[in-house]
């Protein structure tokens, strides 16, 4: 009987912890990224720091310039995968099936362009 408790007590205090850990998501966005100086052009670099970390629940993002995507990690609770899209694609990105803004396209260098 005393076990029982035991065990019953153990999975209660748990599941809190469980659904913290359930509400981070990653997505693998597919985009048209293909710059290879950002970190010396200044351009799309601080474009996504300032911008993808600035949406309320993103914790932390990947680029990956051989595959063309940007790995998210975010917060499903505080945001979701269409802000995360629609952000990119402000940048001037293609994000998914999302077309990036063409006047932001424009301004960005012609290295960040595809």
């Amino acid at each position: 009987m005393k076990n029982s408790y035991t065990f019953l007590l153990i999975v209660f205090f748990s599941l809190p912890i469980c659904a913290q850990i359930n509400k981070h998501e990653k997505a693998v966005i597919q985009t048209s990224y293909i710059c290879a100086t950002c970190e010396m052009c200044g351009t799309c670099g601080p474009l996504f720091q300032k911008k993808l970390l600035k949406i309320k629940g993103v914790r932390m993002f990947e680029v990956d310039k051989e595959k063309n995507t940007i790995i998210v990690y975010y917060n499903g609770k505080k945001t979701n995968l269409q802000v995360i899209k629609n952000t990119i694609a402000s940048i001037g990105y293609d994000a998914d099936n999302v077309k990036a803004n063409p006047q932001a396209h424009d301004e960005l260098y012609d290295c960040c362009k595809s």
